[in-house]
């Protein structure tokens, strides 16, 4: 294991709902079914769940969607 790894901050459910913007509308719900899919790395630590900062922003990396950029044709700007 490295120092990286230690010093990695673990997170609450409540912490990461609230980073992803959830926590007002369903609460941990959205994060723990994250986790209960295995689709976010988590940390057990006894009974709790704790979930790395890293593995929250790699989530939000993966799952963020890019803007189509289209160019309008000049038949389309001639019609408007």
């Amino acid at each position: 294991m490295t120092a990286a790894h230690l010093k990695a901050r673990l997170l609450t459910v409540r912490e990461v709902a609230e980073i992803l913007g959830t926590w007002t509308t369903s609460g941990e719900r959205f994060p723990r079914r994250l986790i209960e899919e295995r689709r976010i790395t988590f940390v057990k630590v006894g009974r709790l769940v704790r979930i790395p900062e890293a593995a929250v922003a790699e989530f939000i990396a993966e799952n963020t969607v890019q803007p189509i950029h289209v160019r309008r044709s000049a038949r389309n700007r001639n019609a408007a």
